[in-house]
């Protein structure tokens, strides 16, 4: 290479270079082909252990006194094994999945921008396993306490919950999800901060408008009881407390590494 060949802002920062469009297909096609191949492998994995796994989402049931889960169509039983392996292989596959994303992303981001990316990668599984079992430890109980405590008699007449093994499946599922993916907010937040579309202020003066905003969400992703809402609805609120702190934070460590960073000298110094 001569002296006076330019060299790419991409090969400086350590961002790769440019590549054909039907290259990026291509680089997609096997990525989404990798994540597939460990969705199927884990599907099979937890097919055939789908029973002890549902066992295990069902513990919070026995737990508040509900011995007897029913089916009503002859179907349900199986398709309620297909879909406890199915969400059992995402969950198991999700870091696989997230590497594929990371691989196809990452050589098109500077370095700089691969650093600031990283942290986030690793807190995404991490702040949704909280979420999840903040949800199957604490929130799905409490729930079915409060729901089943309508069970007794009412007027000489026995009222009884036969929950079947589809709904108690959605109930639970839906639950771990919403709560996972609740648990998200302070990555979204931080991210979108990052990016310059909003500012810490900005997100202090929209508090009161989360508070309804998370009400909302709570009554859109929970049953269409008033326990269940006030058990993601306040989460939510904490996390985005917990939001602006974590972006309070990570200002002043930017601040102060921008503020310790050397000066270099202009150009005509430097000879």
């Amino acid at each position: 290479m001569s002296a006076d060949t330019p060299v790419h802002k991409e090969d400086e920062d350590g961002a790769g270079g440019k590549m054909p469009l039907l290259d990026h297909l291509i680089e997609l096609r096997s990525r989404l082909l990798k994540s597939l191949l460990a969705i199927a492998v884990a599907f099979g994995v937890c097919l055939y252990f789908a029973r002890p796994i549902f066992g295990v989402l069902v513990h919070p049931l026995v737990a508040a006194g509900q011995g007897k889960l029913i089916y009503t169509q002859l179907f349900e039983a199986f398709f309620v094994e297909i879909k406890v392996a199915l969400f059992a292989a995402m969950m198991i596959a999700f870091p696989v999945i997230a590497n594929q994303l990371w691989k196809f992303v990452a050589p098109g981001l500077y370095r700089k921008e691969q650093r600031a990316l990283l942290p986030f990668l690793f807190a995404t599984p991490v702040l949704f396993a909280i979420g999840a079992s903040f949800a199957y430890f604490i929130t799905i109980p409490i729930a079915l306490k409060f729901l089943l405590g309508y069970q007794g008699e009412i007027g000489g007449v026995t009222q009884e919950a036969l929950p079947s093994v589809g709904n108690y499946l959605s109930f639970v599922m839906q639950f771990i999800m919403a709560f996972g993916i609740a648990f998200l907010l302070p990555i979204l937040l931080m991210l979108i901060e990052r990016a310059g579309l909003v500012t810490r202020q900005q997100l202090i003066g929209a508090r009161r408008y989360m508070i309804v905003a998370a009400f909302a969400i709570a009554a859109v992703f929970t049953p269409p009881d008033v326990m269940s809402q006030l058990l993601l609805a306040v989460p939510l609120v904490f996390l985005y407390e917990i939001s602006i702190f974590a972006i309070w934070f990570t200002q002043r460590r930017r601040k102060t590494g921008a503020e310790a960073a050397p000066v270099e000298p202009p150009e005509e110094a430097k000879g």
